[in-house]
């Protein structure tokens, strides 16, 4: 009766392995395929940039600071507006300056008679000493009196150009043709030499735009600046803060002379047209620089992209399973991203339906993205 029992125990026992063995390899071959959508891989036309902060520069600005002392007396502008070259700014009390200049012109023609007389007593004793017929002392004397008439003439004239230069300076003009900011003073204020900051004029017919490119990318521009590399039309372009393209491209202007060893960067400005005077100086922007790469390239929609641990990987088809592939990506072209490593073209890949794939997921493909684009 007990080895009845016991053999019936072992046969239900088995039973159940046999069981469990049959459960686990039905579900292993009855389990479902993960319907996606795929999409072909091709080569295609691409334009992409690479994207740069940067700053609008004026390429000549000045800061306009009295150099005589006084009190402004007159300010002949509109705060804001375009100035130009030669015109009238601003006017510290002139008359004492003014003053000094007829002065020191009246000196100029008083020095210019003595030295007129001085020659003529010079002349005639010169001839009277040739003749014996003046005694030596007078000759000296007169000798003498030419020289001091000559340092007259060179010290009245030093004071003419001196009182000349303050007389100039007590009337500040613009610079150059220009943009004018709001004024530091007010009429009848007091300027003190060298340090009364009166106005600032920055010139608008052309922008600069400074940006920082690495060291790496150094080369490349260098290139550009020495006309190794031609750049083009849409070499530069700059992006506006409320995100417009603006209309006109830039060129190449400047490339500092080293690169700041704390950020590993180097400074470059390009220069843009301002014709319609939107662009100030100031104003931050994008630099977009055309990149070296652009022309035939792979291009994926960038939702078929897997990021894992900062790599990148996508889903490729190959007889109802998928591969996870490891690509080296590049810049986003609008929902498009350059694959510069990883995939050949002709391939297909997974487009939606990624998230419930792992390598060699079995999968049925529901509908075929066309991505023929040229």
């Amino acid at each position: 009766m007990y080895r009845t029992f016991q053999t019936v125990i072992y046969i239900a026992a088995f039973a159940g392995l046999l069981s469990c063995s049959g459960g686990n390899a039905n579900h292993s071959k009855d389990e479902p395929a993960i319907g996606v959508t795929v999409t072909p891989v091709s080569m295609r036309n691409a334009v992409f940039y690479n994207s740069y902060p940067g700053n609008l520069v004026a390429l000549k600005e000045v800061e306009l600071r009295g150099q005589v002392s006084g009190y402004i007396t007159g300010i002949y502008f509109t705060e804001g507006k375009r100035v130009h070259k030669g015109e009238k700014l601003y006017e510290i009390d002139r008359r004492k300056y003014e003053a000094a200049y007829s002065g020191a012109q009246a000196n100029v023609k008083i020095a210019e008679d003595n030295l007129e007389k001085a020659q003529r007593d010079a002349d005639r004793y010169t001839d009277l000493a040739g003749q014996e017929a003046v005694a030596r002392q007078m000759y000296d004397n007169a000798m003498t009196d030419l020289k001091n008439a000559k340092q007259q003439i060179n010290s009245a004239n030093s004071d003419l150009v001196r009182t000349k230069t303050d007389f100039d300076y007590s009337l500040i003009i613009a610079p150059f043709d220009g943009t004018i900011g709001f004024s530091q003073v007010k009429m009848g204020a007091l300027v003190t030499p060298g340090q009364t900051l009166l106005n600032t004029v920055s010139s608008d017919d052309s922008m600069g735009v400074d940006f920082e490119v690495s060291e790496t990318e150094f080369i490349r521009f260098a290139k550009l600046d020495d006309g190794q590399l031609q750049p083009g039309d849409s070499t530069f372009r700059i992006i506006l803060p409320d995100n417009s393209k603006y209309a006109y491209p830039g060129k190449l202007s400047v490339i500092d002379r080293a690169v700041d060893p704390k950020t590993g960067t180097i400074r470059v400005r390009i220069t843009v047209p301002n014709k319609e005077k939107t662009l100030k100086p100031g104003m931050s922007c994008k630099v977009n620089v055309l990149n070296t790469s652009s022309g035939r390239q792979i291009l994926v929609p960038f939702k078929a992209v897997m990021e894992q641990l900062s790599e990148y990987f996508v889903f490729v088809v190959n007889n109802n399973k998928v591969s996870q592939v490891k690509i080296q990506p590049g810049p986003r072209v609008f929902s498009d991203i350059v694959v510069l490593g990883g995939l050949e073209g002709g391939e297909t890949i997974v487009l939606d339906g990624i998230q419930k794939l792992t390598d060699g997921s079995a999968i049925t493909v529901i509908s075929s993205a066309n991505s023929t684009k040229k």
